[in-house]
């Protein structure tokens, strides 16, 4: 069985998850590129899959890495939880494989397996020794080709992930905090509902699903026109080739799925929303402020402003609010960046006997000193260097590289793309990152999010 996307796995921890997704968030911009040239070569299939091949002699395994271009982004209203829920399907058989084989066959190959889901895209990945390269090819096209979606296999995954979501989100401190300031209280959902609603959906719409709503879901985005297929390390392109076309080449391509609508989705803010959280055992304080999506040129510097603010031990928040007034146990600030408007967020969990207007008051102090003075070279300077690191230390696996090559294409258009993210945060100046600053982290342009601990009951006053 999957495990939970990253962003779900955050949840299920007080401290320890806040980091999670911090650093998570802070490295997607840096790996949607490699820090240097991964050599590859792309095609297409006349069914409309995208291949990227990317050999390496000194490699001793292979990443076979398929996106599909769906997420929870591709929903309607009413129908949540959708793409959540085929990461887990995919893994329930198909004409030649029986429920759950697919990993252990992988498993026996000598090889590991998963998949992640996030707002705007759906992957599958195995890692396999390069004489199982052909297995691995011919499990993601039999379960494109011929998934086994029945009555029972959806109802019991549909109770796999409302119990997923039970154990991480609902019953996980500050759960239900970090859901709304993530996915729902940023974004307009009348205008928005793309990015107002939380990847792994609501239990109604989960229980209200219907066989057919499934099935017509996966004939429109799991088909070759709508998918990536990447591999890379320890194999010759020419047989890659023919085993790709062979396994993949017959499947039909399928129709263009409908483009998202996202139309002035902060239109709405301010938002000010109190949630009672009975698992929360100290006040918090969730800041998310509209930005700009993923390929944006503001992009890099709403990165390493998120690192000068909130990342490590030397950063801002965590230098006033931790060591210096001692009134916060946690902190962190980050941009999630995504295909569409992305947020800016910060995060503080009290310390004892202090209550979240205390740090609302600091946390606006500090963001108003950048908008204000700006930030110091150094800072961004030790900012652009944790982020090169992360870049060099991702691509030390093929899985690295093919994430990498996957995220440059879905993100920016092209995996040529990898290219150029290191150099766009090597380009960012001080000066910059308190323009961007002023430019999206302006009271007028955020959700602010108090968690108090005490029976689940929420207000919201815009």
């Amino acid at each position: 069985m999957p495990h939970p996307p990253p962003v779900l796995r955050a949840l299920s921890g007080l401290l320890v998850g806040f980091l999670t997704v911090s650093s998570q968030a802070l490295a997607q911009a840096p790996a949607e590129a490699a820090a240097g040239d991964i050599p590859f070569e792309e095609y297409r299939l006349d069914n409309g899959l995208h291949v990227i091949l990317a050999p390496d002699e000194e490699s001793t395994s292979v990443a076979v890495n398929l996106w599909y271009d769906v997420g929870s982004r591709h929903e309607r209203p009413g129908r949540s939880g959708f793409a959540h829920l085929f990461e887990h399907l995919m893994f329930q058989g198909s004409e030649n494989i029986g429920p759950g084989e697919h990993p252990q066959l992988i498993e026996r190959a000598g090889g590991t397996s998963n998949a992640s889901i996030t707002e705007d895209r759906t992957n599958y990945f195995q890692t396999v020794p390069p004489e199982r390269m052909n297995l691995a090819l011919w499990l993601e096209s039999e379960r494109m080709r011929a998934l086994r979606i029945t009555e029972e296999n959806m109802r019991r995954e549909v109770e796999v992930v409302k119990e997923e979501r039970r154990l991480r989100i609902d019953n996980s401190p500050y759960g239900t905090t970090q859901l709304a300031a993530g996915y729902y209280a940023a974004y307009d959902s009348a205008s928005c509902f793309a990015y107002a609603h939380s990847v792994i959906g609501s239990v109604e719409d989960l229980d209200a699903a219907e066989l057919s709503d499934v099935q017509d879901f996966f004939d429109l985005y799991y088909v070759p026109g709508n998918a990536t297929l990447t591999v890379v390390g320890a194999f010759d392109e020419t047989p890659a080739r023919e085993l790709i076309e062979d396994y993949f080449g017959s499947i039909p391509a399928g129709d263009a799925p409908p483009d998202v609508s996202c139309e002035e989705p902060f239109s709405h803010l301010p938002v000010d929303q109190t949630i009672q959280d009975s698992n929360a055992t100290l006040p918090a304080i969730f800041l998310s402020y509209g930005t700009v999506e993923t390929a944006h040129a503001d992009a890099p510097a709403l990165s390493v402003l998120g690192r000068i603010l909130g990342e490590g031990q030397s950063s801002r928040l965590h230098q006033r609010l931790v060591r210096g007034e001692q009134v916060a146990v946690q902190t962190a600030a980050f941009s999630s960046t995504r295909r569409g408007p992305g947020l800016f967020q910060v995060i503080a969990i009290a310390n004892q006997g202090v209550e979240a207007e205390a740090l609302l008051v600091l946390l606006d102090e500090e963001i108003e000193r950048v908008l204000e003075e700006g930030v110091e070279t150094h800072e961004v300077e030790r900012a652009q260097n944790q982020l090169r690191s992360s870049v060099i230390r991702s691509r030390q696996t093929v899985m690295g590289r093919a994430e990498a090559l996957q995220s440059a294409n879905h993100f920016h258009g092209t995996p040529t793309a990898i290219l150029t993210a290191v150099e766009r945060v090597a380009r960012v100046s001080p000066e910059d990152v308190q323009r961007v600053a002023r430019e999206y982290l302006g009271p007028d342009n955020r959700a602010i999010l108090r968690t108090e601990p005490g029976s689940a009951t929420g207000e919201e006053d815009r």
